[in-house]
């Protein structure tokens, strides 16, 4: 018989599997929310020297639940394949999991099961790129830092030896900054660039760090703005096409999303069930049906959406919140309100 945290693995690993045809051991720990994806960025910047310190439990509860993964992943004759995982600093040392596990349990975390679904090219192009050395992070600190070579601060701060340089000490200070939003060019101004960093900064409302831009050197720049000007009509038109394709997308996925929560809510109006699915499937609005679960139609998920929904427009919850009652309050307030709604919808 299954232990209730087996069984929380084995959801996390079946949503990141049906996503992404592979599931790795930060998968299972951030749908756990053990971690979170700020946790694991910063991990992945070098600025945590392991991904326990940052992690909700220690090392032994981490380990059981790979002994979990383990079953799981061999249970579906899933396949095993190890990568590396190295920091986003400029000794692109090998990171850490946990504080003081063996080479073992490191190992354990390196694991990743793939489909057997998966071709061998694809299979081969997935080791490729989690294999590959992360691009350098520069992060635009919101607090003031002191420089740990020179004594003296700066815009932006990058990792060594575990404490902040400013560009000048890493011999970065020759760089310039292509602001986010032109992504061909920034493929290219990083493919041209001899030295480049991705730069970062941690928006404190939404818990996450952001992507502001890439430095390159400025000849390189130039390179890739000659490259972009001359097949920017055809850049153009596939643009178009992708636009077209992820709008038709979009509309199958918000008509399944719709369907099941007629399944779920089979008194909920049709028209309501639709404008539940338009409005929490939004692409890029971070909304939860924008989340693996949701794409996957996981009923947990999917009743998330519909409560969000429900506490929005039929609760006085936003009224509550506008007078100045502090947001936890307030969804205990209308509860028993949303549970009425949900409990007619079911009947």
């Amino acid at each position: 018989m299954r232990s209730k945290l087996g069984g929380r693995v084995a959801q996390a690993a079946e949503i990141a599997l049906a996503t992404r045809k592979y599931v790795t051991p930060i998968d299972v720990l951030t749908g756990l929310r053990w971690l979170h994806d700020r946790h694991v960025e910063t991990w992945r910047q070098g600025r945590a020297d392991s991904l326990e310190r940052l992690a909700a439990v220690d090392a032994v509860r981490m380990e059981e639940a790979l002994s979990h993964l383990r079953a799981w992943a061999l249970s579906r004759d899933l396949l095993e394949s190890e990568a590396t995982y190295t920091a986003g600093t400029r000794d692109r040392r090998p990171l850490r999991f946990t504080v003081a596990g063996g080479e073992d349990l490191e190992r354990a975390f390196r694991v990743h099961w793939l489909s057997p679904e998966l071709s061998e090219a694809r299979r081969r192009q997935i080791a490729e790129r989690h294999n590959k050395a992360p691009d350098l992070v520069v992060v635009a600190p919101l607090d003031s830092w002191t420089c740990a070579g020179c004594g003296e601060t700066g815009p932006y701060l990058i990792m060594e030896d575990d404490r902040p340089h400013c560009l000048t000490c890493a011999d970065m200070d020759h760089l310039c900054l292509l602001p986010a939003g032109n992504a061909a060019l920034s493929r290219r101004a990083k493919k041209e660039s001899g030295l480049s960093a991705v730069v970062v900064r941690f928006n404190r409302r939404r818990k996450r760090y952001e992507r502001l831009g890439v430095l390159v050197e400025e000849e390189a720049l130039t390179r890739a703005e000659e490259q972009c000007l001359a097949d920017e009509e055809a850049r153009l038109r596939r643009r178009e096409r992708d636009r077209e394709r992820r709008a038709g997308e979009d509309a199958e996925f918000q008509a399944r999303m719709a369907a099941e929560i007629r399944r779920l809510f089979p008194r909920c109006p049709a028209e309501r069930a639709e404008a539940v699915a338009a409005h929490a499937a939004v692409r890029g609005s971070g909304r939860v049906g924008r989340t693996a679960a949701a794409r996957v139609l996981d009923e947990s998920a999917i009743t998330l959406a519909v409560v969000a929904s429900v506490r929005h427009l039929d609760t006085d919850y936003d009224e509550l919140l506008m007078s100045g009652v502090p947001r936890m309050t307030a969804r205990e307030r209308i509860r028993s309100r949303v549970e009425e709604v949900l409990t007619a919808w079911r009947a």
